[in-house]
């Protein structure tokens, strides 16, 4: 019994996160919550139940389910998705075969900083609009903007105070009480409309989507797997730490990636975001020394009921826009300050013209919208970033710049003399 009711707690960190990212790209909260729970389970069979760890939606597809959506629609945007997780797997693959060290070569802090960055950033304007009360492209006005400002400053003072200022347990649900606390006061200002809650059935079958393929979202898609890839990574790192086992050894790298690309391919087969692995649940192990898997089937098992729970989806999908935009501003500056960081705690030296030119590209070409077309097939935003910036660390020589360094050097030292 206690085992489940940690479960259901540390489904709770969770909650919050997992089911933004439906709400704000268009998906069934539902259903994200039915593809975290058959997610989860599906990475505990490949990893022999190791590792304490949680997947659910990830912040990293935002931007781009968001754009597949509106372009292709949600079926063919899942096949796509679903094209992300066989990545995954395929990295897995080649880490079981070359070792760890193919990653890094692959996607060094160089690569992986600016393309989170871009995550991060390349959100910003929709941020802004939702939290004014808009539609994320600033289109329509969908709550008074007097009293949007309001509601979304509350949700992001109050996610900010508990990121901030909160202790224990409570650090670790920022957005779960941005939500709560900008949801009341929607309600205050009469902006929730609670038609749907009364029409929902208590008890349903989540809305399922099943994928369809279309080569463009496909392609669209592969390259945004860079920066969760890395992120799994980092992730398995953190969890080894709390734990004092080292989960890149038993079950290994190899088996954990593939089996969050299966989560993530299981997920989209019914039409849910991508999984990830979550810090906030590794932050909750953490902190109450759940280091045992098991809860961490009986959090999937939670997830999975209230999947079923047409009330609770239909009561997530009356929350207004601007509790969302509120806690948006700081969740995707969040993202970019990640990428920041990245490129800080490894010292890559941006005097190199080499790590300039990748950082400095792929920046102006995610942020500025930089598109490719070739006839039907477009590429932009994370993906096109990606590929410039994997590119472009490949063709690069290594000591590209190395004399100006010293040149630029030089000179600052006259200067001071």
């Amino acid at each position: 019994m206690m085992q489940i009711l940690q479960g259901a707690q540390m489904l709770f960190v969770a909650f919050g996160a997992l089911v933004l990212v439906p709400l704000l790209t268009g998906l069934d909260p539902n259903v994200a919550l039915f593809g975290a729970g058959i997610g989860t389970l599906l990475f505990q069979v490949i990893t022999k139940r190791s590792v304490p760890i949680f997947l659910a939606s990830s912040f990293a597809f935002i931007a781009p389910i968001m754009y597949g959506v509106q372009t292709w629609g949600i079926p063919a945007t899942m096949g796509g998705l679903m094209m992300a997780g066989v990545i995954y797997v395929c990295m897995g693959a080649i880490i079981k075969v070359r070792g760890v060290a193919i990653i890094h070569k692959l996607l060094p802090p160089v690569v992986v900083g600016p393309v989170i960055m871009v995550i991060g950033l390349g959100l910003a304007p929709a941020a802004v609009n939702m939290a004014l009360g808009k539609t994320g492209d600033g289109a329509v006005q969908l709550v008074n903007g007097d009293a949007a400002l309001w509601i979304s400053a509350i949700s992001l003072l109050v996610t900010i105070g508990f990121s901030v200022f909160a202790k224990g347990f409570f650090k670790l649900i920022p957005i779960m009480a941005g939500i709560v606390a900008g949801y009341s006061v929607s309600l205050g200002f009469g902006v929730v409309d609670f038609t749907p809650v009364q029409q929902a059935a208590w008890l349903a079958l989540p809305n399922f989507t099943f994928p369809e393929f279309n080569i463009n979202a496909v392609l669209f898609m592969i390259p945004v797997a860079i920066a969760p890839a890395v992120e799994h990574v980092g992730d398995m790192l953190a969890i080894s730490n709390v734990t004092g086992k080292d989960y890149l050894k038993k079950p290994g790298l190899h088996r954990t990636m593939a089996g969050d690309g299966v989560a993530t391919i299981a997920a989209s087969m019914f039409g849910a975001p991508p999984n990830t692995t979550y810090s906030e649940v590794t932050g909750a192990v953490m902190l109450t020394k759940a280091f045992n898997p098991v809860i961490m089937t009986w959090a999937a098992v939670t997830a999975l009921v209230l999947a079923f729970v047409g009330k609770l989806g239909a009561i997530l999908q009356t929350i207004p826009v601007p509790v969302m935009g509120g806690i948006m501003i700081l969740l995707f500056g969040s993202i970019a300050t990640v990428g920041l960081n990245t490129l800080i705690k490894n010292q890559v030296d941006l005097h190199k013209a080499r790590n300039l030119v990748i950082v400095a590209v792929t920046l102006v070409f995610g942020i500025g919208g930089m598109a490719f077309g070739i006839g039907e097939f477009s590429l932009q935003g994370v993906s096109l970033c990606g590929i410039v910036a994997i590119l472009l660390n490949l063709i690069l020589p290594d000591d590209l710049g190395e004399n100006h360094v010293v040149d630029n050097a030089q000179m600052e030292e006259a200067a001071d003399k």
